[in-house]
């Protein structure tokens, strides 16, 4: 018992140190690879659980934060014509983007918990994740940009694949099992059939 209190004990501490470590504010690190490491295993977490997410329900009728109407009416106004299924980089990351993104995002600060928290966001929301397809964005862009897909329809084909291939795999497995009782019921026939 004492060697199992022993090993979980460094563990408790490291899980500590590393939320104490993500709780302080950035300019307090530079680039310390540890914490930007820390950052990336958090970012991906949150993209997992967000993926299930979307992948069970309706992503139509999906609310992510308490002013969702409030973010995607004025995500509109001021990024009227930002195409946000298929996103371009530079609409997110320029020193043009950044001079536009910023005031948007400030008036959520204090209206959203860890407004700037870094998240992953899909550059193709018809893809999964990948490096590819992924681009490190405050938690504001992601806020925003995922309640536009949700609202206009583009989120529910993720929702539609991931069930199709539920189905697919349930179909499977009934064709499966009816070979399976065919496959018995032959021999159950020939059996009966040898013994007249």
């Amino acid at each position: 018992m004492d060697a199992a209190s022993e090993s979980e004990e460094p563990v408790c501490g490291e899980v500590v140190s590393v939320a104490h470590a993500l709780s302080l504010p950035a300019e307090s690190y530079g680039n310390d690879p540890d914490i930007e490491m820390a950052w990336a295993i958090r970012a991906m977490q949150h993209a997992e659980v967000y993926y299930k997410l979307i992948s069970s329900v309706d992503p139509q009728f999906l609310k992510l934060t308490k002013v969702d109407d409030q973010f995607y009416s004025e995500f509109r106004e001021n990024f009227e014509k930002l195409r946000v299924d298929v996103l371009d980089p530079e609409e997110l990351k320029s020193e043009a983007a950044k001079e536009k993104w910023r005031p948007f995002c400030l008036k959520f600060e204090g209206v959203v918990e860890d407004y700037n928290y870094g998240t992953l966001l899909l550059l193709d929301c018809s893809q999964g994740y990948t490096e590819e397809n992924t681009i490190f964005a405050p938690r504001i862009q992601f806020f925003a940009i995922e309640i536009a897909l949700n609202r206009e329809g583009y989120n529910k084909a993720v929702s539609c694949s991931v069930q199709d291939k539920e189905g697919e795999k349930g179909t499977n497995k009934e064709e499966e099992e009816d070979e399976k009782g065919a496959d018995s019921g032959e021999e159950k026939e020939e059996v009966i059939n040898t013994e007249n």
